[in-house]
């Protein structure tokens, strides 16, 4: 059976180049969304610091409870646009379960990367700068300008590949 391979990783077989490390753990999180329970996006998430994963996250409903996949999306059933009321949702967003899983395994965040598929919501960003990190890599853009704004205010670094 083939194997389906990234862009990252397709570029490297062309060139006989392993990917730099930013691509490489941009792969790893597109690999962690896969677990995604959402139905509207997928998004996955890790921290890294010296260039060792300290915790993985994907969007999706808390430990013990229903996924959306099991029983629908509230915020389809509410009609809420996305990027609005984050509040109204069953789940956790990626770099949230990140964060999360690294302070309930007692793992140290201050000067990591958070690599993440997607920008980060303004919600995220708060907790990203109250966690100390200190950089971001995404893949995608997200519309959210007050996140946007606050990251850069806190003086987190964010790269878009």
């Amino acid at each position: 059976m083939a194997v389906k391979k990234t862009s990252s990783a397709v570029t490297a077989a062309k060139t006989n180049k392993r990917p730099d490390w930013d691509n490489y753990f941009l792969d790893i999180v597109e690999l962690v969304s896969k677990r995604s329970t959402c139905l509207r996006r997928a998004v996955g998430a890790g921290l890294v610091r010296d260039r060792r994963i300290l915790a993985t996250g994907y969007n999706g409903a808390p430990s013990k409870l229903q996924h959306c996949l099991d029983i629908g999306c509230l915020r389809e059933q509410l009609k809420v646009p996305s990027g609005e009321r984050h509040e109204l949702c069953r789940g956790l967003h990626a770099e949230q379960n990140a964060i999360i899983q690294a302070a309930l395994h007692g793992v140290n965040t201050k000067g990591s990367t958070l690599y993440c598929t997607n920008h980060p919501c303004v919600i995220c960003a708060k907790m990203i700068i109250n966690a100390g990190i200190v950089r971001i890599v995404v893949h995608d853009g997200y519309h959210d300008k007050l996140a946007a704004q606050m990251l850069k205010e806190a003086g987190i670094r964010v790269k878009q590949l």
